[in-house]
């Protein structure tokens, strides 16, 4: 096991009726600016649970934070904050509204001439508002995380900034709020999971048994849980456990001494960034065909994965990680996510053509042993 250093200050809220316990959480002396994003908050109840919660708050509110979050709105947020000297952040919904509501708390604070270069050029956060959030579906694992993603339209970019400084100070979760959610969001939620999870486990092993068990019970019970909510999207006990799966599946429980891999996000971004894709949709395209290209590297634990999780008795480590890779994408297939880019009309080898060259100008290397190469996410990418 590799040495770390491990630091969750965030507090956990999690249940039935627990955005009632709002007022007990932000100081009433504090200037609030609440951030969701495209409205669904007024239509599924949550809006009028958190004004409840915090009636006789002092509210500003900023709505429209997409689900890949910009720069560009983000911006407009920090101009408010700065101009009604907002002192506590409060996002409303799902993970790309905390990650723009990260954003806005760091760039908040920041003194530099391009706020985008906390993500771009990964500078340190040196400060940033404090923020809490209330959270309406389970994906991202950032209610308990110091990770963010943010988009530039402008130069067609994705990239994500890490600080210590935007741990969100509490996060609540009533797994009821995501009733509501359509079922391609549900998918998209559970597909984020899955990955984020092998994106810690599936690279090569520095004897971690106990994370690694963490990562492949959490990867069972996902797959046991989701079909359930694929058919009934208001199972509370299986709601409930696909939420606490999307948290625990990024809150670095599972990556403490670990060695982490992130390839299939960073070429994701890409192809987000080019096409617009949804971030799980990327995901579920790049993530078979990777570990395809990166099996003999990846095999120790690819074929732990088919065996414990998958049921696969291949006693031959690359046969089973055959197994895993298969039984991988049928499992996105079931929830009804594409795993091709033909099946939104996109080209492969044109998208690996762009992404290539985009990385060869960055000079970028991916990969838990930064074998993948631009070169490589080419014969990725032109595969998918």
């Amino acid at each position: 096991m590799n040495n770390f250093e491990f630091y969750c200050p965030t507090k956990m809220v999690f249940g039935k009726g627990s955005i009632a316990k709002l007022s007990e959480l932000i100081d009433k002396n504090k200037k609030i600016l609440m951030v969701y994003g495209g409205g669904s908050i007024k239509k599924n109840g949550v809006y009028d649970q958190v004004q409840e919660a915090l009636k006789g708050f002092n509210i500003t509110e900023f709505s429209g934070i997409e689900p890949n979050p910009t720069y560009e709105t983000c911006m407009k947020a920090v101009e408010i904050v700065k101009r009604e000297n907002i002192d506590f952040l409060l996002a409303v919904g799902g993970g790309s509204v905390l990650d723009g509501t990260k954003f806005i708390a760091a760039v908040s604070k920041y003194e530099g001439e391009e706020p985008y270069d906390l993500a771009s050029k990964e500078l340190a956060v040196k400060d940033a508002l404090p923020l809490g959030s209330v959270m309406t579906l389970p994906a991202t694992g950032s209610e308990m995380n110091c990770a963010s993603v943010i988009s530039r339209l402008s130069t067609q970019e994705k990239f994500a900034m890490r600080s210590p400084k935007v741990y969100p100070q509490f996060s609540i979760i009533d797994p009821e709020t995501t009733y509501s959610l359509p079922i391609g969001q549900v998918r998209n939620g559970i597909v984020d999971t899955f990955v984020h999870v092998m994106e810690l486990y599936a690279t090569y092993d520095v004897n971690t048994p106990l994370q690694d068990s963490w990562a492949l019970g959490l990867i069972k019970t996902l797959i046991q849980e989701a079909p359930k909510v694929i058919k009934n999207n208001e199972d509370y006990d299986a709601k409930a456990n696909i939420c606490w799966c999307a948290t625990c599946g990024l809150n670095y429980w599972l990556s403490v001494g670990a060695v982490q891999d992130w390839s299939t996000h960073r070429i994701g971004h890409e192809l987000t960034a080019f096409y617009g894709l949804a971030h799980a949709q990327s995901l579920a395209i790049v993530l078979p065909r990777l570990w395809q290209e990166r099996k003999k590297d990846k095999a120790s634990k690819l074929a732990k994965l088919a065996r414990v999780v998958f049921g696969c008795q291949e006693l031959d480590d690359l046969k089973a990680s055959d197994c895993a890779i298969e039984n991988t994408e049928n499992f996105f297939n079931s929830l009804g996510m594409p795993t091709k880019l033909s099946d939104y009309d996109i080209n492969a080898l044109e998208a690996a053509q762009r992404v290539k060259e985009r990385f060869e100008t960055r000079g970028t290397l991916l990969g838990e042993d930064l074998k993948i190469t631009p070169q490589v996410v080419y014969e990725i990418l032109k595969n998918c």
